[in-house]
């Protein structure tokens, strides 16, 4: 099973606004609301791959149910520790341009956290865990650490998407494949990266470091996989990016459905990089149809 922790999930409740006016009264004509978080989204898009998985994470008040309802009514299993605070709700503003307003969230407990903890001890080599995203004020620093340590105890994958500081405490673990994208690549190594060598150079220090696998997103110029025995660069098909949230989520999942589904390293690379340029080119998370359709105008090339 692949189990998806979310630390600070959301609804993310999107209005479109025609010519928004600061001050002003302003009218909606389209609102939607989704069950939002990184974990969250890598969950819906493997339940689009037709890949199961468990969401886990914390909840709490009328949001957090409408997010367990969500997910429910997707098909999508969840197993979340509930807290006393509600769940946060984040405004996401479409219009002349994007704005967003993101919440807090609620505190969460030692008591909560260490239920968390208790689920992912019970996973085993068969499975997968996917972290992703910030730790909210009241978890520990070490969250990541401590889910790593676990991992490594159970046997069970340890897949990671998050900043330099939390990535860099759970490399000393072998993860199975870091997420990082270019920008945050440039970040970790304080360097400035101007060519795919670069990445590989860079990716490789990270193997180096432990991480079994590292997938360099690359925006409209694709992403690069790397590690020891391979270094492969997806080159994507053109087109308008209206989307940049869950892009790189939506890459988590199709890398670890085309794996689940017995593909190569190379077709689970090519999924991957289907799945969040897709995402990218649609309103909310892809669909199958939009994945299916990026997948094929994809181009692998051997960097080694």
């Amino acid at each position: 099973m692949i189990y998806t922790v979310t630390f600070n999930p959301s609804i993310d409740y999107i209005m479109k606004v025609d010519n928004f006016q600061t001050g002003g009264l302003n009218r909606a004509p389209e609102t939607y609301k989704f069950a939002g978080g990184k974990g969250i989204n890598v969950s819906r898009i493997l339940h689009t791959l037709t890949t199961p998985s468990t969401a886990l994470g914390f909840v709490g008040g009328f949001p957090g149910q409408f997010i367990k309802d969500a997910l429910e009514k997707a098909g999508i299993a969840s197993g979340f520790v509930e807290v006393e605070e509600d769940t946060r709700i984040n405004v996401k503003l479409k219009s002349d341009a994007e704005t967003e307003i993101n919440a807090g969230g609620p505190s969460i407990s030692n008591t909560a956290f260490e239920a968390l903890l208790t689920q992912i001890k019970t996973t085993t080599s068969k499975d997968t865990v996917v972290i992703a995203g910030s730790v909210p004020k009241s978890i520990p620093d070490d969250a990541y650490e401590q889910i790593a340590k676990i991992t490594q105890s159970t046997g069970a994958k340890l897949v990671v998407d998050a900043e330099k500081d939390l990535v860099e405490t759970i490399l000393p673990y072998q993860p199975f494949f870091i997420k990082p994208n270019k920008d945050e690549l440039e970040v970790m190594f304080d360097t400035t990266i101007t060519t795919d060598a670069d990445v590989v150079k860079y990716g490789l220090e990270i193997i180096e470091q432990g991480a079994q696998a590292v997938i360099v997103s690359l925006g409209g110029e694709g992403a690069i996989y790397i590690d020891k025995a391979k270094q492969i660069k997806a080159s994507v098909p053109k087109g308008k990016a209206i989307n940049t949230v869950g892009a790189g989520d939506s890459t988590v999942a199709g890398m670890l459905a085309g794996l689940e589904q017995g593909l190569s390293t190379d077709e689970a690379f090519r999924n991957a990089v289907a799945s969040g340029t897709a995402t990218a080119f649609s309103q909310d998370l892809a669909d199958k149809a939009m994945i299916d359709k990026v997948r094929a105008q994809i181009e692998l090339t051997d960097l080694k």
